[in-house]
């Protein structure tokens, strides 16, 4: 300690005084150095535009999204989250994305099947068992996201998509009469989305494409004779309960969707690759807790349907959920003679499913017969 304190005090006043203006010294170079720091943390406000009706659920996840992504970057990236409509109409959100008329979008992959067919396969298609968080296991460790950047360069659109979210299976929807052959089916007017609109062709249907706020008025109208828009929760607060009272859940049109945060690419480019990789990680939160959260709301939704609502809720017939996979057998066929880029993202998520679905067959217990054995 004597050693210590004998070289730590300064010899002379003269040496005492030249400490104090090396450090006073060293405190200006400090500000100056850290002066690109502070820059480099100020706030980057961007404005967003979701394709969801501001009251649904959807909406909801893409504002519980933003708030993540402002908290966990220490408020150096705020987005601002418009509903469907606000700037453009939803349709039109990736070109406005692309342009730089939006900062940003919060839409689904499937949207954009009609600027390159490949957008399609990030949550339609029977995905070959694979459930949403499969899915997500694919985009980030089976080489889905690099697949997803070849695309949106493929279809020539300034944009960097985040992909998060696992979304829970889609419901078949809504239906003015039982269905119980694939033979119900054909010459329905259904409104469908993405590359589903080629599996209802093959099923003999006639899918339409309608804007989400568009749809249960062209239903209680009798534009179209049934639809699907997204999930329990947002389908019963848009109002189908009020139009049709026949309800099927379970579907291959669309079983494993995920969400699309994009970009316009400048301004994702313009963050520095600090706040890049904390707005990744705000998203891999936002899916936790966005799965959480629809697993309660949406089981009460369901209920809530039944037991309020009246509405008879039904599994879709086997024969259906078959006729739907061989559907897609052909259409798969057929998309990726078409595109090469969509045959090279089959031949990726096969690859992926073959192992990852293998191990949930054969790891994951049914849930069933222990909900049977508790609840009846």
């Amino acid at each position: 300690m004597k050693f210590l304190r004998k070289h730590a005090e300064p010899a002379t006043a003269a040496a005492s005084g030249a400490r104090r203006q090396a450090l006073k010294l060293g405190a200006l170079g400090g500000v100056a150095l850290a002066t690109p720091a502070v820059s480099m943390a100020q706030t980057t406000t961007l404005r967003f535009q979701s394709a969801w009706p501001a009251k649904t659920i959807f909406h909801e996840f893409a504002m519980d999204a933003s708030k993540d992504i402002e908290q966990v970057t220490g408020g150096r990236v705020k987005i601002q989250m418009l509903p469907a409509g606000a700037v453009v109409p939803p349709a039109q959100i990736l070109e406005a994305v692309s342009s730089g008329t939006l900062d940003g979008g919060h839409t689904i992959p499937a949207f954009w099947f009609g600027r390159n067919t490949a957008f399609g396969l990030y949550g339609a298609g029977p995905n070959f068992g694979m459930d949403a968080n499969q899915l997500l296991g694919w985009i980030e460790h089976g080489g889905g996201r690099q697949l997803y950047a070849e695309t949106l360069a493929a279809a020539k659109l300034n944009v960097t998509a985040l992909l998060y979210g696992p979304i829970p299976c889609e419901p078949f929807g809504w239906f003015r009469k039982e269905l119980k052959t694939v033979d119900d089916i054909r010459g329905l007017k259904y409104r469908t989305s993405g590359l589903s609109v080629d599996m209802m062709q093959a099923l003999g249907a006639v899918p339409v494409q309608l804007a989400p706020g568009d749809i249960v008025p062209s239903l209680e109208r009798g534009v179209i004779d049934a639809a699907e828009f997204a999930n329990i929760t947002d389908d019963r607060l848009l109002g189908f309960p009020d139009v049709t009272k026949l309800y099927y859940l379970q579907s291959y049109h669309q079983a494993n969707n995920v969400f699309d945060l994009s970009f316009h690419k400048p301004k994702y480019d313009a963050l520095p690759q600090e706040t890049k990789g904390l707005v990744q990680a705000a998203l891999d939160a936002a899916s936790s807790r966005m799965a959480w959260k629809a697993m309660n709301r949406m089981a009460d939704d369901l209920i809530a349907m039944q037991s309020r609502d009246g509405v008879k809720v039904m599994r879709t017939p086997q024969a259906i959920l078959n006729a739907q996979l061989d559907a897609w057998t052909k259409v798969i066929g057929t998309r990726s003679a078409e595109n090469p880029l969509f045959a090279k993202t089959v031949e990726s998520q096969k690859a992926w499913a073959k192992k990852v679905v293998y191990l949930s067959e054969l790891t994951t217990v049914a849930a069933g017969p222990a909900y049977r054995k508790f609840f009846g």
